[in-house]
């Protein structure tokens, strides 16, 4: 698979292409240009599925820490939620979720987020693309990155073995 080289993307917890096609998605983590937060690891942890381990074999450098950049962008995200009309419980849910932190370490890095979500008028759930526009974060889906990254994908022929 080949890649260029653009702009850092942080997956969400839309990691689940890996459970789509698990085809050379670990070629593009190999890269170092996509990753995940911390918060996103900590849930994938309490499940502990495929996705968890698969995600555990990329190794911590996988899931950024928060630094110091991040505290503030918590702040900005905060305020945009609460400045919209969305139901309290969507605002107190989404402050207590990874997509939170995910917003606010895309926002404090200049990366771009990577997910399935799309955005939505709903005052319910607050999605990730909606949060990402409000700020000015670029949001794509993961077919978008690998659409603008040139991903090649080859497929060779399989051995089968005779019965």
């Amino acid at each position: 698979m080949r890649t260029s080289s653009l702009q850092p993307r942080i997956c969400t917890t839309a990691l689940t292409s890996v459970r789509l096609s698990g085809i050379g998605w670990s070629q593009v983590t190999k890269s170092q240009r996509v990753f995940s937060v911390e918060k996103v690891g900590d849930e994938l942890k309490a499940v502990e599925d495929q996705l968890y381990d698969w995600a555990a074999e990329r190794g911590d450098r996988f899931f950024l820490k928060p630094d110091p950049t991040v505290l503030p962008a918590l702040s900005k995200v905060s305020d945009w939620v609460h400045g919209q009309a969305y139901e309290p419980a969507a605002v107190s849910t989404f402050l207590q979720v990874a997509d939170y932190y995910l917003v606010a370490q895309a926002l404090a890095g200049n990366h771009t987020v990577i997910t399935h979500e799309v955005p939505s008028a709903s005052v319910r759930r607050i999605r990730i693309p909606d949060v990402c526009i409000g700020l000015g974060i670029k949001c794509m889906t993961p077919y978008e990155m690998l659409r603008q990254g040139r991903a090649r994908f080859v497929l060779g022929t399989a051995s089968r073995t005779d019965r």
